[in-house]
């Protein structure tokens, strides 16, 4: 893993001064932190990954759309039994991978998302 890339992650991740930072640019900052950290971090690359699933860009790629809720799926199900946040986010990839199998695009996670203050930082 590369220091350098994981520290401007980080600096990215404070910049940005948001609870998630969404995205193409948070996909890849919790993709990076995730492989580091990843407790503190999954939860939100599975977040983004929801998130950009039932982006209007992805509207004609449902393999695409597929591949990212599969990722997130992977991601929610690797979190600790005892992390906090590992039910809320399994049960929203599932559904949302549900939803895509059924032909319904996912719907766009609620303004801000699930995450406490507590996790604002990330670090």
């Amino acid at each position: 893993m590369d220091q350098d890339m994981v520290v401007l992650a980080r600096v990215k991740l404070l910049s940005a001064n948001r609870r998630v930072v969404r995205g193409a640019e948070g996909l890849w900052i919790y993709r990076l932190l995730t492989q580091v950290e990843p407790e503190t971090y999954g939860s939100k690359l599975a977040y983004v990954l929801v998130e950009l699933s039932a982006s209007p860009l992805l509207r004609e790629l449902p393999e695409r759309r597929l591949a990212l809720l599969d990722e997130a799926v992977e991601v929610a199900k690797a979190l600790d039994t005892s992390n906090p946040y590992r039910a809320k986010m399994l049960a929203r990839v599932l559904a949302a991978r549900e939803r895509e199998l059924r032909g319904r695009p996912a719907e766009p996670p609620a303004a801000e998302g699930p995450l406490p203050s507590s996790e604002q930082s990330g670090i």
